[in-house]
This record gives structure tokens, C-alpha cells and sequence, in this order.
């Protein structure tokens, strides 16, 4: 009994260090990306997933910080897939909201051009 206690607190206390890593790692980010520091953002987000695998929930924010930073680096062509991603894996998120209110603000800048939607109608011979 007392080897399945000992099991059991390690556990637990295995899975809080790695949320509060990966809390600090996201933390870090969003510091970084104040100072303007998108390769140190870069790292933390890739950091941040790393441990965040087992918890989906995270990903859309993780990306669309990533995304933010693309933008700031004049990726445009990048951001946009990487908000399109948010868009059509996590479409109900706040996450997904943001991203497409960020591909508005590129279409309205000229770095963002969606497809047209074409029409075709059937010819009789």
C-alpha cells in the first residue's frame, strides 16, 4: 500500500512540473514577443508544444502567437497558413476568431489575397 502511494504522489507530481514548465515556457513567449524577440519566442513556443502534446487544448494559442511573430518578420505567406491551420483544425476556438480577424487585417494590408471562387457553368454541345 505504501509502494502504491509513493507511485501515485510521483506521478502527480511529475504531471505538475510539467504544466508548470510548460506555463513558463508560454509565459516567456509572450515576454519575448513584448520585446520583440521572435527567434527567442520561436524557441519557448517550440518548447511549449513539446510538453503540451498530450494537452491539444493549447496548440491554437501556441499558433497563433507563432503566427503573430511570422507577421512581425514579414512572413506574411507563412502567418497565413499558420492561421488557416487555426481556422480549420480548432474552427470553434477564440484562437480561430483571431486568426481570421489577423488574414482580414493582411487582406486589407495587400499581403493576403484568398482564393476566388470560380464558377463554372455547364455548356450544351
Amino acid at each position: 500500500m505504501r509502494t502504491l502511494f509513493i507511485i501515485v504522489l510521483a506521478t502527480l507530481s511529475v504531471g505538475c512540473s510539467s504544466r508548470s514548465a510548460l506555463d513558463r515556457h508560454l509565459d516567456n513567449a509572450y515576454k519575448q514577443y513584448e520585446l520583440g524577440n521572435c527567434d527567442q519566442v520561436m524557441l519557448e513556443l517550440s518548447q511549449a508544444e513539446r510538453r503540451s502534446r498530450p494537452r491539444d487544448n493549447l496548440q491554437p494559442e501556441i499558433s497563433l502567437l507563432r503566427g503573430q511573430c511570422l507577421e512581425r518578420q514579414g512572413l506574411f505567406v507563412d502567418a497565413v497558413e499558420t492561421y488557416r491551420f487555426i481556422g480549420s483544425r480548432y474552427p470553434a476556438s477564440e484562437y480561430a476568431f483571431r486568426g481570421r480577424a489577423r488574414l482580414e487585417t493582411l487582406r486589407q494590408l495587400g499581403h493576403y489575397q484568398p482564393e476566388e471562387r470560380v464558377v463554372t457553368t455547364a455548356v450544351k454541345p
